[in-house]
């Protein structure tokens, strides 16, 4: 998998650096090469890296939630929504 990701990225940047380097007659191949050398790389290698590298990590460990952020200011989390109330 790591390799096809590779192979994509580079195909994708070839398109691109060939659509760049086509002559200005040949204008409407060469957007042709560089769109779909940017489809490539942004709608095929991108998701297939993110579900690649996002593989058994949790969702939840990287949302900001009330848990999270105290835990990054060092204090503690806290128990119940209504320990903050006094008692009557």
């Amino acid at each position: 998998m790591k390799y096809v990701i590779i192979a994509i990225v580079f195909i994708s940047i070839g398109l691109i650096i060939y659509g760049f380097n086509l002559d200005a007659s040949e204008d409407a191949l060469s957007h042709k090469y560089i769109g779909s050398g940017t489809l490539l790389l942004f709608l095929v290698a991108m998701p297939l890296f993110l579900i690649r590298e996002s593989k058994g990590k949790k969702f939840n460990d990287y949302m900001l939630t009330d848990e999270n952020v105290r835990k990054m200011q060092g204090k503690e989390p806290r128990k119940a929504d209504n320990q903050d109330t006094p008692k009557k």
